[in-house]
């Protein structure tokens, strides 16, 4: 019966330590959000602009939660996140670039 003794560490989704983190929960957050517009944006040719900026904040966020993270979960979605702003980053500046049509 040691099962029943042990302490339930699967309160959160992000936190694996039972301790609550909320500068990594919310660079976690950001960095999937702007990876999600990025990636989204870079399929349509017109949306360079969204898609390079944003994937250029998100892999700044990503790499500062990376600096900053204490779970093996933090890690793993700032990875997810990095991965699809660098994708949206790059079609975004093979599309046009950050500054493409407006000079």
């Amino acid at each position: 019966m040691a099962q029943a003794l042990r302490r339930n560490t699967a309160g959160s989704l992000f936190a694996t330590d039972g301790k609550a983190h909320p500068l990594q929960d919310t660079l976690l957050g950001v960095t999937l959000i702007l990876g999600a517009i990025a990636f989204i944006s870079a399929q349509f040719h017109n949306l360079h602009l969204l898609s390079s900026w944003t994937g250029l904040v998100g892999i700044g966020t990503a790499a500062w939660g990376q600096f900053v993270s204490e779970t093996t979960r933090e890690r793993f979605g700032l990875i997810v996140g990095l991965g699809a702003s660098a994708v949206g980053f790059f079609l975004g500046m093979a599309h046009g670039g950050l500054f493409g049509g407006l000079w």
